[in-house]
């Protein structure tokens, strides 16, 4: 029998209830890890929890919100006591025109893409394994303009930022930090921003050399790779996983 590549592990996906963090929890019991998820909305949870049916606990929370992390990982000490992997992957997309950006707008998407990826890592430490492995989801817009993306493009640079940091923050522990940073996705947000208009989408996949979006589960083997002893000498990089658009 082959050996998973995840065997015994426990890990914490944020923003496991769709998208890439579903089709990544799905990746990671598949290969022997125990997947505690996290989501906003309960309905969702519960049917990501249905869907992946097996070694997943659902926890409710906001990852800006920093009373509903201590109640994550309060869950994750009762029940396992430690993490391997962090997978700390929540976020929003939102588009926000310069020139008509709000102050709510500004705050919601940073509380939730920085402070809340910031927290999901500090809050998740004193329970953290030594060569324990955590990766951040940023996105290929952190290197690229895009129109009406600023705010949430400056989200993404910083979470590029974050890691480069804390490579060196957790090296007397061992603990890698990478970043994974996706192209255009076929996932419910970005489906959600194509809904003014299929030239945006046009525009976009033209931008793309490989001619079409990725996958969730493409994103998710690459996760998985970084969570994995595949990549034990590696830390402190940003993968892409954008068909070439960052690259060109």
């Amino acid at each position: 029998m082959t050996e998973k590549r995840l065997d015994g592990k426990i890990a914490v996906i944020t923003g496991g209830n769709s998208g890439i963090g579903l089709a990544t929890a799905h990746r990671f019991v598949r290969e022997g890890a125990h997947v505690f998820i996290t989501g906003r909305r309960q309905s969702e949870l519960d049917k990501a929890v249905k869907q992946i049916g097996r070694n997943v606990i659902g926890v409710q929370g906001d990852v800006s919100n920093l009373a509903d992390l201590d109640r994550l990982y309060d869950t994750v000490k009762q029940q396992k006591g430690r993490i391997d992997i962090l997978f700390a992957n929540a976020g929003i997309l939102e588009s926000a025109p310069l020139g008509s950006i709000s102050e709510s707008q500004f705050d919601k998407i940073f509380n939730i893409n920085v402070k809340g990826i910031l927290f999901s890592v500090q809050k998740a430490l004193p329970l953290f394994q030594d060569d324990g492995s955590i990766i951040l989801t940023s996105s290929v817009g952190g290197s690229k303009g895009t129109p009406g993306l600023s705010v949430y493009n400056a989200t993404k640079a910083a979470i590029r930022s974050f890691a480069r940091s804390w490579t060196v923050d957790l090296k007397h522990r061992k603990i890698r930090v990478n970043v994974i940073s996706p192209g255009p996705t076929d996932t419910p947000g970005l489906s959600h921003l194509f809904e003014n208009g299929q030239h945006i989408k046009m525009t976009l996949l033209s931008t793309i050399p490989l001619g079409r979006m990725g996958s969730p589960d493409e994103v998710a083997k690459a996760v998985l790779f970084l969570a994995s002893d595949d990549s034990s000498f590696i830390t402190g990089i940003e993968l892409f996983v954008d068909g070439g658009r960052g690259q060109i």
